[in-house]
């Protein structure tokens, strides 16, 4: 997830402290008040679907590459370490496949790339 959920929840965390100062004019603690509210709304989605959207990532970008095995370890670091290796191979078979001319294999890639993005669009998002 990008930027990490935890480096989030600390820059709320700041800007909540920053607003419980004594001497913050109305209109700045309104802001960082309501961008707060935004943010953790955001965060909780997202760390809801964290683990299920690299789960299905990692299954289909396995079945893109060939390669065999499922997501033993369900931390959130673990299932992003092994997606970020995934995706270099994916990488490398993109590389491959427009280097082979094989159109069918770029459709699937990049039919896939479509689906991820999708999958991690948030419900507030206007498209």
């Amino acid at each position: 997830m990008t930027p990490p959920v935890p480096a989030v929840l600390a820059e709320l965390a700041a800007l909540a402290i920053r607003s419980a100062a004594p001497g913050i004019p109305d209109g700045e603690r309104a802001n960082a008040l309501g961008l707060t509210a935004s943010l953790l709304a955001i965060a909780a989605e997202t760390w809801d679907a964290a683990a299920h959207h690299l789960v299905e990532e990692n299954q289909a970008i396995r079945a893109l590459t060939g390669e065999v095995g499922r997501d033993e370890n369900l931390r959130l670091t673990a299932l992003q370490a092994e997606n970020n290796r995934l995706r270099e191979a994916l990488i490398t078979l993109q590389t491959r496949a427009e280097s082979d001319g094989d159109e069918a294999l770029q459709t699937r890639i990049w039919a896939e790339l479509i689906i991820s993005t999708d999958r991690r669009r948030l419900s507030t998002a206007p498209v």
